[in-house]
């Protein structure tokens, strides 16, 4: 009976597209009781900036696309400077300081370039 094998592959694949439909169907953004934080470890250091980041990015929100676009780049440039001063912090390597260094400037560039353009769409900066 060539049902069978049809059947099977249906059943056994129901619960795992019944939990990704799930998965999909949640909004991350609303976690933010829930701790998903990466602990820093000397070989990665990041982590819990790298959640913040994400955090301030998935609420950062204006009131049309071109505002909630400058606001999470502002968020995501803001992410890059403090995972710079992480790597200041926690790195003798010659190459890599002078690389955060130069990073932590050009991305506070770029903040105070998005913050202006906030400002001439009348908007506050953030």
């Amino acid at each position: 009976m060539k049902l069978a094998p049809l059947f099977l592959v249906v059943a056994l694949a129901t619960p795992a597209l019944a939990q990704q439909a799930n998965h999909q169907g949640m909004n991350h953004g609303n976690m933010a009781g829930m701790n998903h934080a990466m602990p820093a470890t000397a070989a990665n250091p990041y982590g819990p900036a790298e959640m913040k980041m994400h955090e301030k990015m998935m609420a950062a929100m204006g009131a049309d696309a071109g505002e909630t676009w400058t606001r999470k780049m502002i968020e995501h440039h803001r992410g890059a400077v403090e995972m710079s001063q992480i790597a200041l912090r926690s790195t003798q390597n010659a190459e890599v300081r002078r690389e955060a260094q130069k990073a932590i400037a050009s991305q506070n560039r770029e903040i105070a370039m998005l913050n202006a353009m906030l400002r001439k769409m009348g908007k506050p900066a953030q």
